[in-house]
């Protein structure tokens, strides 16, 4: 199993139309097939500068990697994702155990 997570801050306002644009733009990765436990996250901490967080998981390297290379996920990387994310951390996980 690999967990895909990913913090981010967009560059639009708190609270504006185009910040709930982006996350209903990016609900649409969770029909992805191979994508399981898909969530939306907004931070809630302070120990750093992101807002939002995006998790799911996968069953395998395979399935993560035809994930990458669906037309759904590198559309909304090449039209939302780049021009609308200010900063973000990338983390990919497998269980140790």
């Amino acid at each position: 199993m690999i967990r895909h997570t990913v913090a981010f801050r967009l560059v639009h306002p708190s609270g504006s139309p185009a910040e709930q644009e982006f996350l209903d733009a990016g609900a649409t990765l969770a029909a992805i097939p191979g994508v399981q436990r898909f969530e939306q996250l907004r931070q809630t901490g302070t120990k750093n500068d992101f807002s939002f967080g995006f998790s799911m998981e996968f069953a395998d390297q395979a399935a993560y990697d035809a994930y990458n290379v669906h037309p759904v996920h590198t559309a909304f990387v090449a039209q939302r994702w780049v021009p609308e994310v200010d900063d973000f951390l990338e983390l990919d996980y497998q269980p140790l155990g």
